[in-house]
């Protein structure tokens, strides 16, 4: 008579390797995509990272170590310092902007059942347009002789204006034009958010007494929406920090500095300037950014839980 533990070795080796098996094709569907990302992610970046502590060149035969010199070198180059402050600044008028307008108009279109489906497609369609597209409309809008603003202001005799070309309001007419762009998609994100709320809860707050609109928003709706909120800080300020081609195809950065943000910087000194190195550190110092603001939003996120 076979004992218990005899009878299910045979089993218990099959279950094992149909496991192995699994696993093994498991992994053999994933490798492309890791090889393809360790190509066109995890490659450049270590190149980056490399680059930036020498000297090296576009189109040099050889560079030298240079240590962390290229990072010292900030301290007083004026211009990184400039185009590190332009970004900060950027941002801090674009996101919370963005994040109060979107939350704003989806609780709004929330409320209309009837019509919500229109607003949704309204609210999408500028997500389609391209940035250097989108950017040269807006460049025809707030030009400063044939755009529809400087008609308008004419019109009502307002002094004229020159929204992209003005060193003290070129970064908030960018601010304006990058709100504008990121709004829809945080709308979207907010929208759906409202939608996991249930019903039944303002139902409940409407018998206990809440049933003013701005009582269920501050009781109801923005607790539930923190996480959906996380999520829209998060990525607005990413997509922010982020901002090039607006840059490059409204102001290459003028005037006079005043619109240089850190990745137009770092362009300019690894592919105008051809100082890759230090082009490279400037890339760093902005991962560095993102990383301390994404890490400062998210334990911001767990005190409020």
């Amino acid at each position: 008579m076979k004992s218990a533990s005899s009878t299910s070795s045979p089993i218990r080796h099959a279950a094992l390797t149909a496991r192995y098996r699994t696993e093994k094709t498991a992994y053999w569907c994933v490798a492309p995509s890791v090889i393809l990302l360790a190509i066109t992610t995890i490659a450049p970046f270590a190149a980056v990272v490399m680059f930036s502590f020498t000297d090296y060149e576009l189109g040099a035969t050889g560079f030298n170590w240079v240590g962390l010199g290229n990072f010292a070198r900030m301290i007083n180059d004026q211009g990184a310092q400039k185009a590190i402050r332009n970004t900060l600044l950027f941002a801090g008028m674009v996101v919370p902007t963005t994040i109060a307008l979107a939350m704003l108009f989806a609780v709004l279109v929330n409320e209309r059942v009837k019509t919500r489906r229109a607003y949704e497609i309204l609210f999408f369609l500028p997500i389609t347009a391209t940035v250097p597209v989108m950017s040269l409309v807006w460049s025809f809008i707030l030009h400063d002789r044939i755009g529809p603003v400087h008609a308008l202001m004419m019109t009502l005799g307002m002094p004229q204006v020159s929204f992209l070309s003005d060193p003290r309001i070129v970064l908030t007419s960018l601010a304006f034009i990058a709100v504008w762009q990121h709004l829809c998609f945080a709308f979207i994100i907010f929208l759906a958010g409202l939608t996991t709320i249930p019903k039944e809860l303002y139902e409940a707050a409407a018998l206990d007494g809440a049933d003013r609109g701005w009582e269920r928003l501050r009781r109801i709706t923005l607790p539930l929406l923190g996480p959906t909120s996380l999520v829209v800080a998060l990525l607005t300020t990413l997509r922010t920090l982020q901002v090039f081609d607006l840059i490059i195809v409204l102001t290459q950065g003028g005037p006079d500095g005043r619109s240089e943000v850190i990745l137009y910087r770092t362009y300019l000194e690894a592919f105008a300037y051809f100082r890759v190195g230090y082009g490279s550190a400037l890339a760093l110092i902005f991962v560095g950014i993102v990383g301390i603001i994404s890490v400062i939003q998210f334990l911001s996120a767990g005190r409020r839980k």
